[in-house]
């Protein structure tokens, strides 16, 4: 029941932290843009570069600036309709002010938009805006699913202003403004995670196209860790203070000790660049389309090695030396020491007293390598250039893509708190103590 809460909590902090930030949007679609300018005119170039206002409130609608926060990220959430399809024509005789469209005035108060992407055009007065019609059908634009309103003079004033953080007086002055759209439902509830404003991609297809690389290193690192670390733990626990168990713990320390990053960095120098033995960057090779199945498989074991191995050095230690200190200490407990003084063989001891006990406090953590299975490592996939979901994140903070940030953030914690929950479900099937009434 606390799921549904703590998502949004989570996700309206956050989406109120983006609003805030600096580098939105709107900032980095000017920034392009009088950085264009700037080219042109060194290259001598007469075209104009900058955003007209238009193209501006277009950014605003789009990403919920022209919102107050609280209603944008219901908006985001997909409770409230939110404006599509807008299509805007100022209220003045022989005005001509269409993105895209030519607009014919026939009165004072009248004017003609033309809808983008259809080209009907729909004849609206301000005056009876119930009244607007389409010239093609003679029908009601109400009738259609459309809307109709209009902006006036001190609306768009007041717009200007609060855009350009600027006192409303000094406005320029324009007319009424007929604007034309669809509502519509388009929010996470959804599945409209909106558009990157870096890539222009949808925000739900890019996530799609890196949680399978996510997941395929999950899954490794989790089954190498676990097959490893377990028989590792238990022999270690039997062979105490033998020179397997200070040898083994030496090595599981020293890979513990070094961040997967930093191991990657080394990895790539020298068994990459300088032996040759690696490839440097990526999951596959440029030439995978002309390779055979067997071929491709290969291929991507040989790019899967040293990113992998930064993955699991890091989970060696804990689990390893988790499940060593808890076996030991079960097998010093009363009930393991009365097993055996009855005739309980030591391995039967083992495998079927302690084991059991001593692999609860490991059972809390697996939950959570669903958040593993689709999160990925950031910075790992930074070194090598692999495009997975950490990447993916990555790049969304560093370029301010704040419908990334929200879609990549959503995922992660949902699939945190289902985690804790499936760590819960977990130990209570393992614990006998536990029940779930």
């Amino acid at each position: 029941m606390l799921v549904p809460v703590t998502l949004l909590g989570v996700t309206m902090i956050v989406f109120a932290l983006t609003r805030f930030m600096p580098g939105s949007p709107m900032e980095r679609a000017m920034q392009r843009a009088s950085q264009s300018d700037e080219n042109s005119r060194a290259s001598g170039d007469e075209s104009q570069g900058g955003l007209s206002d238009e193209q501006l409130e277009e950014l605003e609608e789009e990403y919920g600036y022209d919102k107050p926060i609280l209603m944008a990220y219901i908006q985001w959430l997909g409770m409230l309709p939110r404006e599509r399809l807008i299509s805007k024509a100022d209220i003045e005789k022989g005005g001509e002010d269409v993105i895209g469209a030519e607009v014919i005035q026939d009165a004072e108060n009248e004017t003609l938009v033309v809808l983008k992407g259809s080209g009907r055009q729909v004849k609206v007065n301000k005056n009876d805006l119930d009244a607007a019609v389409f010239l093609d059908t003679g029908e009601r634009v109400s009738s259609e699913g459309w809307s109709v309103r209009v902006d006036s003079p001190q609306d768009r004033a007041d717009r200007w202003a609060r855009r350009n953080q600027r006192d409303v007086s000094k406005a320029p002055s324009n007319p009424y403004r007929a604007v034309v759209y669809k509502t519509k439902f388009s929010g996470m509830l959804q599945g409209d995670m909106g558009r990157s404003s870096t890539f222009q991609d949808k925000v739900s297809d890019m996530i799609l196209q890196r949680v399978p690389i996510a997941v395929y290193f999950g899954l490794l690192s989790t089954i190498i860790i676990y097959t490893v670390c377990i028989p590792l733990g238990i022999v270690k626990a039997i062979k105490h203070r033998t020179f397997l168990d200070n040898a083994s713990s030496v090595m599981v320390f020293v890979g513990y000790s070094i961040p997967g990053f930093a191991l990657g960095a080394i990895l790539l120098v020298y068994l990459g660049a300088r032996v040759g033995w690696f490839p440097l960057f990526g999951l596959m090779s440029p030439d995978i389309e002309g390779m055979t199945i067997w071929q491709k498989m290969l291929d991507l074991a040989h790019h899967t090695v040293l990113p992998l191995s930064c993955y699991i050095v890091g989970g060696f230690a804990y689990t390893t030396m988790m499940m060593k200190n808890n076996l030991m200490d079960n097998l010093a407990a009363d009930y393991v020491r009365t097993a055996v003084s009855k005739g309980v063989s030591f391995r039967s001891a083992v495998f079927k007293h302690a084991f059991r006990n001593s692999f609860i406090p490991i059972a809390t953590s697996l939950g959570g390598l669903i958040t593993m299975f689709v999160g990925g490592s950031m910075l790992v996939e930074t070194v090598f250039d692999i495009q997975g979901f950490g990447l993916l994140q990555f790049q969304a903070i560093q370029n301010r893509d704040q419908s990334v940030i929200m879609g990549t953030l959503t995922i992660a914690a949902f699939l945190m708190i289902v985690g804790n929950i499936l760590s819960d479900i977990i130990v209570a099937m393992i614990d006998p103590r536990i029940k779930f009434h």
